[in-house]
């Protein structure tokens, strides 16, 4: 089918998409016969020169994701966004929560789950690449570092394409990336493996604020706070659980690099699993795609119409422009600095820390342990503050419970004795519940056409506040923890101010009240 005059035709995109695939999915493949001649060298490859098969590989991964993107991206655009401007879609309070929902939010968690793990497989990779290269720490902590950055990037560019080409799109031009950047499991020297990890941060960035916008747009209205956060903390969760399971099973039989090779299945099941992810109504309506888009609207018990909406009376959640939209989108700018500064830097400082005081490695060592576990419970109960009590007052919580535990592990620092289980936890929890609320929470609060890049902004920040502190880890300048935690309570006070003075509700809001222009 046509889309319009002039441009591509649907079967002629999906074929250019396909053959993107096939493209990058061969240029990886060509990458692995010298792995495999390192296997009786326990696959370190350090020093070994790249054969032509390599070369051309990175060749072909490059014209891939031209072509896959070429494929994704809309024709005739300026056209299509004048034509569904006027148009307003969104799922009526009190839809029925079908198996159509379900099956998105499951989906969208395997989503998260893969893209998490990610970058959360950097730290089971640092030790073997530490021996294998023959560097110090601190010359590896490179590779984290532009990861980091990669992320940055990626949340910030993701965002704007998923408001430009759609969110489907963006989600699977991530996807086909994550195929590409497999490659950096059989690169012979560091300076190739920061190179691609930096592209592989860059496509890990990119998907989760896209997921977030998605799914804020299909949910009923009275369902999406809890599907929002859950999903999130979930993806969240598994994704680190999923990196450290597949070190363990997986490392000692093919070394470190085999991390980064699994980026290959998990990448294309990604790809496969976009089947089951729809494009939002509006941007099928937008390329002239009706009857897609009344099957996307039926499913999920959406409707349609021209002109704008009626802000519900007594309700906060209205339009927000100015300087209000300013306020709120600094405040969670510095409430996600905030939280990349505690989980990058403090909470991994802290057990080296706690050892230099004197404290056994063991109590050290139990505390990581125990903030997987806490994190786990915090996603739900989360969930419930955020969807049964308040969305603006639950973030406000978190980031004082954060606040209570950077001040006691400033009290520690001070008396020089005590129990750190306390102030931990409460950092653990509050970090946590911080990041399981902070994206849904820019994801219901902005309107329609800035909805993306709002998100990919905030998220780009969680990692730029790591990307400080993995920065001071590099240059040898990490503070101690009561000058640490004495440093970031003057963030987290100014988001805990901020969010409250210019935060809104908007549990139980309508998104089309985001889009009304002032009177």
């Amino acid at each position: 089918m046509m889309i319009r005059a002039g441009s591509l035709s649907d079967r002629q995109a999906l074929w250019a998409f396909v053959l993107g695939c096939v493209a990058v999915t061969a240029g990886v493949l060509l990458h692995l016969p010298m792995f495999l001649m390192a296997r009786h060298m326990g696959y370190r490859m350090v020093g070994m020169p790249m054969d032509w098969g390599m070369i051309a590989g990175m060749g072909l991964i490059v014209a891939g994701v031209i072509v896959a993107a070429y494929g994704l991206l809309p024709r005739n655009l300026a056209a299509q966004r004048a034509a569904a401007g006027d148009i307003i879609i969104a799922a009526p309070e009190d839809a029925v929560l079908g198996w159509a929902h379900w099956r998105l939010m499951i989906v969208l968690v395997v989503a998260l789950v893969i893209d998490v793990m990610k970058p959360a497989s950097l730290g089971f990779t640092v030790p073997g690449m530490i021996s294998e290269y023959g560097v110090p720490r601190a010359t590896v902590s490179l590779v984290p570092f532009f990861a980091l950055m990669g992320t940055v990037v990626g949340s910030v560019l993701w965002g704007v394409i998923a408001d430009i080409y759609g969110r489907k799109a963006s989600i699977l031009l991530s996807a086909v990336m994550f195929v590409g950047t497999s490659i950096c499991g059989a690169m012979p020297s560091l300076a190739w493996n920061i190179v691609m990890c930096f592209m592989m941060g860059a496509a890990a960035g990119g998907m989760l604020p896209v997921t977030y916008a998605l799914l804020a747009e299909m949910m009923p209205n009275r369902h999406r706070g809890w599907s929002l956060v859950l999903v999130g903390g979930l993806g969240a969760v598994g994704g680190y659980f999923a990196a450290s399971g597949l070190s363990a099973i997986l490392q000692p039989i093919f070394g470190w690099r085999i991390l980064w090779l699994a980026n290959l299945p998990t990448g294309l099941s990604l790809v496969l699993l976009g089947a089951l992810i729809p494009e939002s109504a509006k941007f099928l309506l937008a390329r002239g795609r009706t009857q897609e888009a009344e099957v996307v609207m039926r499913r999920f018990g959406a409707t349609a119409r021209r002109g704008p909406a009626p802000v519900a009376k007594g309700v906060s959640h209205g339009p927000l422009t100015g300087r209000r939209m300013i306020g709120k989108l600094a405040a969670l700018t510095i409430a996600a600095l905030t939280w990349g500064l505690i989980n990058f830097g403090l909470l991994l400082w802290l057990p080296a820390d706690l050892v230099a005081k004197g404290y056994s490695v063991a109590v050290s060592s139990r505390l990581l342990a125990e903030s997987s576990l806490i994190a786990f419970p915090t996603v739900f109960l989360a969930a419930l503050m955020y969807s049964r009590w308040s969305t603006k007052w639950s973030l406000v919580t978190m980031i004082g419970v954060t606040l209570a535990g950077l001040a006691g592990v400033l009290r520690l620092e001070l008396a020089g004795t005590g129990s750190p289980v306390l102030p931990v936890a409460l950092l653990i929890v509050g970090s946590n519940g911080i990041l399981a609320i902070l994206l849904p929470y820019t994801a219901e609060s902005f309107p329609l056409r800035v909805r993306g890049r709002a998100t990919g902004w905030v998220a780009a920040c969680t990692k730029a506040g790591g990307l400080l502190a993995q920065g001071l880890s590099i240059a040898a300048l990490i503070p101690s923890m009561g000058l640490a935690a004495t440093i970031i309570m003057a963030p987290a006070l100014l988001a805990l101010g901020l969010v409250a003075w210019f935060g809104r509700e908007t549990r139980g809001g309508d998104l089309r009240d985001l889009d009304v222009a002032p009177a």
